[in-house]
């Protein structure tokens, strides 16, 4: 539960986030003072902090230890609190070398977009590709083997084909083969196949009448071919930057994290749950054990009204949020106007204005 918290307060939590973020080291009254950002006394700075403490703002991680943000403390923090980062020109033009290379393929954008976040940022950066284009077929073609035997082949791009062989205890002539074909290019190709519902399916069985039941095992292996097709990538780099940070030097939460990036379909979870502003959780919101003391910042890349990826970085919950964030807007907004720029000029989703981001 966030409370309402006076300015006052507001400020010395800024204030003890902003430098624990950047030194790691528990905050007290006195330091708070020496900094000078503040009119006031070290012991009322004092009793201000032991009311955040109280509130579920700050912890003490020991008793004679400053104090360091909680979980709930960040969430206030990047709710309310946190400034926007201007990038700077270094990072601008690390960002748009990267962007304004030329390629117009998802695959090669988000696998530089994973290597620039992580150099960027120096945590561990997490970079999601899904494929772009229609869950189609362009085109079928059979051809018979023999009598109970026929080769199915899917066209599904200039260099793209895929084939199964497939027997059937009916006899497959010529002319089968043929009207089995012109079926699947009539009621199939250059569909979605999420528009193929069972009322095709049936029609396709009734113009094949005697040979309706290879509909069926024809359509499974289109659903699990295409499927295949469209399944995610998940590239992780800078994985090595978590020993930078003593919040992973446990063997322990290493190992957890490292296990974590093995079972990619947690991070996926995760990131399809989210909407398409660039998304913060911290610590026990990610919903993952491995992650508890870990914050994930991502945002998802949209191309043409169609989510195609993500990109985001892991790091301890003391991160750079206002910086990561700026970064993460930034790249994954890049890569969305350029794809959208590579798109035909029917596409229906209109051209990102450039002062958006």
């Amino acid at each position: 539960m966030l409370y309402q918290l006076t300015p006052r307060k507001q400020a010395i939590l800024k204030a003890v986030i902003d430098a624990y973020i950047e030194t790691g080291e528990p905050m007290g009254s006195k330091t708070l003072t020496q900094m000078r950002q503040f009119d006031l006394s070290s012991a009322t700075i004092r009793n201000e902090m032991a009311e955040l403490e109280s509130l579920g703002y700050l912890e003490q991680p020991h008793t004679s230890a400053g104090r360091i943000p909680t979980e709930l403390g960040y969430r206030f923090y990047v709710d309310s609190l946190m400034q926007d980062y201007a990038l700077s020109a270094g990072e601008l033009a690390q960002m748009n070398s990267m962007l304004k290379a030329k390629t117009a393929e998802l695959d090669k954008l988000i696998q530089n977009a994973g290597k620039v976040m992580a150099n960027l940022t120096n945590y561990t950066a997490i970079a999601v590709k899904q494929s772009t284009g229609k869950n189609t077929v362009k085109r079928f073609s059979i051809t018979p083997v023999d009598q109970h035997n026929f080769l199915l082949v899917m066209i599904c791009g200039e260099r793209n084909a895929k084939t199964r062989f497939i027997r059937t205890e009916m006899t497959v002539t010529e002319e089968t083969a043929e009207l089995l074909e012109q079926v699947l290019n009539n009621f199939v190709a250059e569909k979605d196949l999420s528009t193929v519902t069972l009322p095709y399916l049936m029609q396709m069985e009734n113009c094949l009448g005697a040979y309706g039941s290879l509909i069926s095992p024809i359509m499974k292996f289109v659903y699990e071919a295409m499927g295949q097709a469209d399944e995610k990538d998940v590239r992780i780099d800078g994985v090595d930057k978590l020993l930078e940070y003593p919040e992973f030097l446990d063997s322990g939460k290493l190992k957890e994290v490292l296990g974590m990036f093995d079972r990619k379909e947690e991070l996926l979870n995760i990131l399809e749950s989210a909407d398409n502003d660039v998304t913060i959780c911290i610590g026990r919101e990610n919903g993952v054990e491995a992650l508890t003391g870990s914050s994930l910042v991502f945002k998802k890349i949209v191309v043409d009204g169609k989510t195609v990826g993500a990109v985001g970085v892991i790091g301890p919950c003391r991160m750079d949020y206002s910086r990561v964030v700026s970064a993460i807007r930034y790249l994954s907004d890049g890569i969305a106007d350029a794809m959208n720029a590579s798109l035909p000029e029917s596409s229906s989703s209109p051209p990102k204005d450039q002062n958006e981001r």
